[in-house]
């Protein structure tokens, strides 16, 4: 599963780093930086969350 981001949405909040800290990460700028483009074996629940969770819905999964 491919995860994507909307990069003219996402406001950098971080609440997806707090979620799957493995996958996300707000850099010193703001910007969010993907540690991985793909959901990692045992995170999907985290993924999930992070996806759900996010304020601009800049966030999705993609098969």
């Amino acid at each position: 599963m491919k995860i994507v981001v909307d990069r003219t949405k996402c406001t950098g909040l971080g609440i997806c780093e707090s979620l799957a800290p493995d996958v996300f990460e707000v850099d010193d700028d703001g910007d969010l930086v993907l540690k991985t483009e793909t959901v990692p074996d045992g995170q999907l629940a985290d993924v999930e969350s992070a996806v759900s969770g996010c304020p601009t819905e800049a966030l999705r999964i993609e098969p």
